[in-house]
């Protein structure tokens, strides 16, 4: 096929620069929502999928991690005593109220979880998913696990020290009226609520969150290799009363549905990027089918000449292919600097290769709607239109 496609669409680079616009504003507008949405529902639930456990054990009809409430930790040792129980280790997560140094406070969110005995990774300082300690954090930057058993440590993430005041290790805060010493930093460590984590040892926690000493918020279980996870959560729920047993899975999926569906936020950010889908849509079909009808004479000429329908077709298709190529170049080529630049921001942006590839599909499918709506009329072309003034 001679290359009419290309020269229609070169011909009014105007014409071109509007079309390449809107697919790219359109192809922006839809990484940023989708990238927010991904980014936010890995967020919810980062502390639950990276906490190296099995089963969660929480207090009865708890629907999202920060919803956990105290009970007895008595019931630390009737999980110990199951066969198929690994290990089991009490957990904190709960709010509190950090002070900064000129007087301002800030919520955070303490996470107080049991070292017992380090692995090599995390007493270097290095974490990884074999060596990380069970509820603790990963990513650390400076300071290790280890550190935190020196009184009133705590490691706070890199991302939120300018919010807390933080300038150095090293530094003394209030943390809900206890002394607090930030010992480490980690890197990339995000919370959903703004209110940062703040890792420590259980024993601190119970005191930075004012959490009686026979209680604990959570109870995470670790099952050995191999072991049947439905058969081990059945036999805890017959053996402990009151509290309820959830896999990791179970629990990370309903704290991402309660953030992103229960209180709307989720859909928000869908909403926003079918949206910008929308007008991508409105916007190239408008502008491919102008160009269509300054070039209905010319089509008229092919046809009179013998040209059958679906070459027409072909060139109207091979239009909106190429368009939907470049605005895709550039629209994911801004999506990606905005993706790197949220890296050191409060709010993630995450762009995944499936991600990618599923936006060039939307994409394509948008440009041909667009060529789609412009086919109806050449079409129903009268090639004597040629013959007539």
């Amino acid at each position: 096929m001679p290359p009419l496609a290309r020269r229609n669409l070169f011909h009014d680079k105007i014409r071109l620069a509007v079309t390449l616009t809107g697919i790219t504003f359109a192809v922006l507008l839809v990484v940023v929502e989708l990238g927010l949405f991904l980014g936010f529902s890995t967020t919810t639930s980062s502390l639950i999928d990276r906490s190296g456990a099995d089963l969660w054990i929480a207090s009865k009809n708890v629907s999202y991690i920060e919803q956990g409430a105290p009970f007895s930790e008595r019931k630390l040792y009737q999980v110990r005593a199951t066969p198929g129980v690994a290990s089991a280790q009490k957990y904190i997560a709960r709010f509190a109220s950090w002070k900064r140094h000129e007087g301002g406070h800030e919520s955070v969110q303490v996470v107080g979880f049991n070292i017992g005995e380090l692995p090599q990774q995390a007493s270097g300082g290095h974490t990884g998913e074999s060596g990380q300690v069970m509820g603790g954090p990963w990513n650390i930057t400076a300071g290790t696990v280890a550190d935190l058993n020196a009184p009133e440590a705590v490691l706070v993430d890199d991302l939120y020290w300018k919010k807390l005041g933080i300038t150095h290790v090293g530094e003394v805060f209030e943390l809900n009226g206890y002394r607090a010493r930030v010992v480490g930093t980690t890197h990339g460590i995000r919370s959903f609520t703004t209110a940062p984590y703040v890792f420590t040892t259980f024993k601190n926690a119970q005191n930075f969150t004012l959490l009686r000493q026979d209680q604990t918020i959570f109870i995470l279980v670790r099952a050995p290799p191999g072991a049947h996870l439905k058969e081990l959560q059945r036999d805890l729920e017959s053996r402990v009363s009151g509290v309820d047993v959830l896999t990791t899975s179970q629990f990370s999926n309903m704290t991402r549905s309660y953030w992103m569906f229960t209180t709307g936020a989720g859909v928000a950010v869908l909403l926003a990027a079918l949206l910008g889908l929308v007008v991508g849509i409105v916007v190239v079909t408008q502008t491919i089918y102008a160009t269509t009808m300054d070039h209905l004479r010319e089509y008229g000429t092919l046809k009179a000449i013998g040209a059958p329908n679906s070459y027409l077709y072909r060139v109207i298709f091979e239009q909106a292919a190429m368009s939907a190529v470049m605005g895709y170049a550039l629209g994911i080529s801004l999506g990606l600097f905005l993706v790197r630049s949220s890296e050191q921001g409060g709010v993630a942006i995450l762009l995944p290769w499936p991600m990618a590839a599923l936006i060039f599909a939307l994409t394509l499918l948008m440009c041909g709607i667009a060529a789609a709506v412009s086919i109806n009329k050449v079409t129903q072309l009268d090639p004597a239109m040629v013959f007539r003034n």
